[in-house]
């Protein structure tokens, strides 16, 4: 259990994340289509490895919070208003992607691999992300800082990744002429998502304070 839950967690937390059209999942589908799906997966092999070490510095960033209370609690209240605006957007106000409008260079010949670690390195929402979902996941009881469990959630945060990247590597064209059920109600499902974590977080900051009264 150490390890299949944490590596589970990680998992599907990395692919809602990952889902929705960005720049590293639209520009692997680009290097695709210009340059063939071996250099697109070498692109998305560098994406990968600076997302192991995104992930790795978040949950330890986030298990340093978790041992200092008084700075835990303020991040719980900052994260749950961050999840309760992600939710409202998302339900609310949030337009359906359009992968067309993605306009992204990919003439560049140089290394795939470094570009991915590039492109990757300049995405830094990754780091608060999973800082708070591990600390969310930690605070009701379903993740615990040891090195197993970490370890075991940062390669699900990989495999969660990789599959996303696979998924557009191999049929964006696909996606492109007719966007399928997830990208259709994606909002959506961010929106349910966000809310749940919301909800659970919101349980745990009352408790904090029921317990420190």
């Amino acid at each position: 259990m150490p390890v299949i839950i944490p590596l589970l967690f990680g998992f599907v937390f990395s692919f809602i994340g990952v889902i929705p059209p960005g720049l590293i999942n639209i520009t692997a589908a680009k290097v695709s289509m210009t340059d063939g799906k071996k250099r697109a997966f070498m692109f998305v092999l560098g994406a990968l490895l600076v997302i192991f070490f995104q992930t790795y510095i978040s949950v330890i960033f986030a298990h340093y919070i978790n041992s200092h209370k008084e700075i835990d609690l303020i991040l719980r209240e900052i994260g749950l208003l961050i999840f309760v605006v992600l939710t409202i957007y998302f339900l609310k106000f949030a337009k359906p992607p359009q992968l067309q409008d993605k306009k992204i260079d990919v003439k560049s010949k140089r290394s795939r691999f470094f570009m991915g670690m590039f492109i990757s390195a300049i995405n830094v929402f990754p780091i608060p992300y999973y800082v708070l979902i591990s600390l969310t996941l930690a605070s009701n009881n379903s993740f615990i800082f040891t090195t197993i469990p970490i370890y075991s959630f940062v390669i699900g945060v990989v495999l969660g990744s990789f599959t996303v990247f696979y998924f557009y590597v191999m049929f964006f064209n696909k996606i492109g002429e007719k966007a399928t059920f997830v990208l259709k109600n994606i909002n959506t499902i961010l929106g349910i998502i966000t809310g749940i974590i919301a909800f659970f977080t919101c349980i745990n900051v009352l408790k904090n304070y029921v317990h420190g009264g």
